[in-house]
């Protein structure tokens, strides 16, 4: 008896060291009430679908296999993001119009020479929809996409429908500066926070409502909201399936990484583990002293986040084949952390670390150029030039947020 009692406690021990999976997701994305509700919202129509991978239902197929496949209504024309409709194209690769051989549909390019559906691509299409996973920082293109087609949709007198998604930084995190309009930008085109708290759906609304796109002309805009989606929920929470929206987001988890470490990835200066097994989640550069910097980055006491010494070697995109000295991150807790500020008190520490090492570089430098674009602004980069403590810094950005807050808060639809 007490052998099998054994027995049953470490077949019990073992099952919950088992990785968990959730066959059933707990949220219905909009392509899944879309397809609930027999595409009534479509029927009749010809339809432009802008997607990519991250656009798939429950049960992993993909939108653009699903739109082509009903009789509902007719796919007539897909169009890609940054990376493309299959995610094909590397990052800040243009991609040439062609013919999807999944579907013999067209496919329009919306990264590169046009980032904004032209009249003869749109030529036929009653209606836009968009179906694309987003990572919840305004630096990433997807938005801007978003944006540009709600714009052509306003002038072409079109329909747009946004199938929601979670945001997986949670709906809750806004953190970081509000937009500077004169660093507008495709990495950074409205005046929202670095994390702004919202889905593509409820982002969609705002950018409508406030006439943000379109040069203030609103088109017709329809959301499919999700079902069982709530605004404190993790991605882990939702049961679904993670598809990178592009190669250096594996993980649900590397979104956070992003938005603690994606701006100063700009600084050439700094590899933040792009080329390497961890993107976004180590800081580093060959003449760093991995041990200091822990140290130092440990002394700050971020909530939420962790530092340990760690040493690699890049195996493509800059450093490659160098030895990386720095720090991997560890967001330990992320409901206390503040990620956008971790790259900054980063920043300052190598800064003060190394300051012959001019890590922002040159003024009119292309990579500072973008890095002002991402953080949408230059004030950023000179203070912590000019030694101006992180505290500092983000005690002038709270004004912002809270004249930003309740603009957000009328285009919610999640409690």
């Amino acid at each position: 008896m007490k052998k099998l009692l054994l027995l049953y406690l470490l077949f019990a021990l073992s099952a919950l060291a088992q990785p968990q999976f959730y066959p059933h997701p707990s949220v219905k994305t909009g392509i899944d009430v879309l397809v609930k509700q027999n595409f009534s919202i479509l029927k009749g129509k010809r339809v432009g679908l802008i997607t990519n991978p991250t656009g798939i239902t429950d049960g992993l197929q993909s939108t653009a296999d699903v739109f082509a496949g009903t009789k509902q209504f007719r796919l007539v024309a897909l169009f890609g993001p940054e990376h493309g409709v299959r995610g094909d194209a590397a990052a800040g690769q243009s991609i040439d119009s062609y013919l999807d051989s999944a579907t013999g549909v067209p496919v329009y390019s919306l990264y590169g020479k046009n980032t904004k559906p032209a009249p003869t691509m749109l030529k036929g299409v009653d209606v836009l929809v968009y179906d694309i996973q987003d990572i919840g920082t305004r630096s990433y293109t997807f938005i801007s996409t978003m944006a540009r087609a709600m714009e052509a949709a306003a002038e072409n007198n079109i329909e747009f429908v946004v199938l929601d998604r979670p945001n997986p930084l949670t709906g809750n995190r806004i953190e970081g500066n509000v937009l500077d309009p004169k660093f507008k930008s495709f990495v950074g085109m409205f005046p929202i926070p670095y994390v702004y708290g919202m889905t593509c759906g409820e982002l969609a609304q705002l950018l409508n409502g406030e006439g943000w796109s379109g040069g203030g002309k609103k088109c017709n805009l329809k959301v499919v909201p999700m079902e069982g989606w709530s605004r404190a929920m993790s991605w882990q929470q939702t049961g679904l399936q993670w598809v990178p929206p592009s190669p250096h987001i594996p993980t649900a988890e590397t979104a956070l990484f992003c938005a603690a470490t994606g701006a100063m990835g700009e600084l050439d200066a700094l590899n933040v583990g792009i080329g390497y097994t961890m993107p976004f989640q180590v800081a580093g550069a060959p003449w760093i002293d991995a041990e200091l910097l822990a140290e130092r980055m440990e002394t700050f006491q971020l909530p939420g986040v962790r530092f340990r010494p760690v040493t690699y070697i890049p195996f493509y995109a800059a450093m490659k084949g160098k030895q990386v000295n720095g720090v991997q991150i560890y967001i330990v807790d992320p409901e206390k952390a503040n990620l956008v500020n971790v790259q900054l008190y980063l920043m300052q520490a190598i800064n003060e670390m190394y300051p012959s090492r001019n890590i922002f570089g040159l003024a009119d430098s292309i990579e500072v150029t973008m890095f002002d674009k991402v953080m949408g602004t230059d004030a950023v980069r000179l203070a912590l030039a000019g030694n101006v403590p992180v505290e500092k810094i983000t005690s002038e950005w709270k004004k912002e947020t809270d004249q930003f807050l309740p603009v957000r808060k009328k285009y919610l639809l999640y409690e």
